[in-house]
């Protein structure tokens, strides 16, 4: 018998990317998202649907464009408001599709629910890393992928 705290209650997902990397310019374009979720019973499928969405932009933006700058003389944030900070512009943005896993879980809650929170942002980054990798041959471990982390030693 399987008590209720071996069981995992958690929302999961899983999330496949394709991108277009420019050899010369070593610019990179993210070309599809897919992200599978399985929260139990969606109760508002466009909702749900819009809260994925929004969080793979997000894990867009990690990946290929946020980055904070430190003056490592003053410890003070260099770039500090949205007019120097990046993020991802409706033109960033190509095909994602968002499939929904049906499996409700009563044992959760009685209508079978799970949250969605920010579950689609947390494999976006790692995802469009792993892309420029099999497009490129060249791991990049400190987010964003630049242009400049892709150049040849």
């Amino acid at each position: 018998m399987i008590s209720m705290a071996q069981k995992s209650r958690n929302t999961h997902s899983a999330i496949f990317c394709e991108v277009r990397v420019d050899e010369e310019l070593n610019q990179v374009r993210v070309t599809r998202v897919v992200s599978a979720v399985a929260a139990g019973r969606i109760i508002n499928p466009k909702t749900a649907r819009s809260q994925i969405l929004g969080g793979v932009v997000m894990g867009i933006g990690m990946a290929l464009h946020e980055e904070t700058f430190a003056d490592k003389a003053l410890g003070r944030w260099m770039n500090h408001n949205y007019a120097e900070y990046h993020v991802p512009a409706h033109a960033d943005i190509e095909d994602i599709d968002v499939i929904f896993v049906d499996e409700p879980d009563p044992e959760v809650t009685p209508l079978g629910v799970k949250g969605l929170g920010e579950i689609g942002i947390v494999g976006t980054a790692a995802a469009v890393a792993n892309a420029i990798y099999h497009a490129t041959g060249k791991r990049v471990r400190q987010l964003p992928v630049t242009i400049d982390k892709l150049l040849p030693p």
